[in-house]
């Protein structure tokens, strides 16, 4: 089963952790500066030493996908918006089955590679990005600085070039009105809060991603040690929020309850409308309070009522207005699975 379909560590507040090294290959040009042919060395590059990486990783170009496949990986958060609709030549990605794996080819950087996990595990997931760089080093040499460390294109990104990023869940916060709050210590120790498909995006469903913002002069063990301090107090404040509103249980279910019966048999849904819904059942879900769903049902009904995944899911193109009604039949068939 794919990762995020999965249960994980803290999965009630935490939805999934990324850890992602932005890398260059050494004596090409960033991106921005790159001809056409030197876009293609790099691409040729990282086709030609996949097969050698393992994980049953494969190399896929981005020409060869059409917009529903493209944007639905932007839906599991496997490559950037940006990166979806780019006109730039010679850009592929380089995945493996289970996705936990996604390299970028020829993003903002030359290679973004990038591992994920559903709930909080950094440490594990550095250890793996760790394990599969040191891998592709060893097979093409990466642009270093002894001074500055890994170059990368954004200026923020040089020295570790690594980015660990958390999305969380946190509708209690908002509730209890201590969000404002608490996005506020988020952003005076340093660290980013970003909408739900990272920067330039809107938070949506209570969904937050937070990451680090310093990459230099710190090293990975420091930057993973920070990130899970901080997702450790999100979750805590969170929680404490949720054990608050259960104080008035009735309120709270009455809330909750209507979210689910909105969201079950409703006969038109917009996207944003059913994320929203959706951030109540999840809560309802997490809190024991609606029985009839678990945290499975749940990730599925994130990820297929979201509009490239469910079309993929149901194997047709569908017009936005033709999508509201078909995302109410997707939500009615995941109900009724066993």
């Amino acid at each position: 089963m794919n990762w995020y379909l999965q249960n994980g560590k803290e999965s009630d507040v935490v939805i999934s952790t990324r850890v992602r090294l932005s890398r260059n290959i050494k004596g090409i040009p960033f991106i921005n500066k790159a001809s056409k042919e030197e876009l293609k060395e790099v691409y040729d590059k990282v086709k030609e030493i996949t097969p050698s990486l393992g994980y049953n990783l494969k190399f896929l170009s981005l020409d060869d996908m059409d917009m529903i496949t493209k944007q639905s990986l932007v839906e599991k958060h496997l490559i950037s918006p940006d990166f979806a609709k780019t006109k730039m030549p010679y850009t592929a990605v380089v995945i493996n089955d289970d996705e936990n794996i996604c390299i970028m080819v020829n993003e903002e950087d030359h290679i973004k590679l990038q591992v994920f996990t559903s709930g909080l595990d950094i440490d594990n997931l550095l250890n793996l990005a760790i394990e599969i760089d040191e891998k592709m080093e060893s097979l093409i040499p990466y642009s270093y600085h002894e001074k500055y460390g890994f170059l990368t294109a954004c200026p923020t990104n040089v020295g570790t070039g690594l980015k660990i990023s958390t999305l969380v869940h946190i509708p209690a916060l908002q509730m209890t009105g201590n969000l404002n709050k608490m996005l506020n210590i988020i952003n005076n120790l340093g660290m980013n809060v970003r909408g739900l498909y990272g920067e330039g995006t809107k938070a949506e469903g209570d969904i937050y991603q937070v990451s680090n913002n310093q990459t230099l002069g710190i090293t990975e063990k420091e930057i993973a040690k920070n990130l899970n301090l901080l997702a450790q107090k999100i979750i805590d404040q969170e929680r404490l929020a949720r054990k608050y509103l259960s104080k008035n249980s009735l309120k709270l279910e009455d809330e909750v309850y209507r979210s689910y019966g909105i969201f079950a048999n409703a006969r038109r849904l917009s996207e944003d409308e059913a994320l929203e819904l959706l951030s109540k059942v999840k809560l309802g879900t997490d809190l024991g309070i609606i029985k009839e769903l678990n945290d499975k049902k749940v990730r599925e009904l994130m990820l297929f009522t979201k509009p490239a995944n469910m079309q993929k899911r149901l194997g047709t193109k569908l017009s936005v207005i033709d999508q509201e009604a078909s995302r109410c039949e997707v939500v009615k068939q995941i109900l009724s699975e066993d």
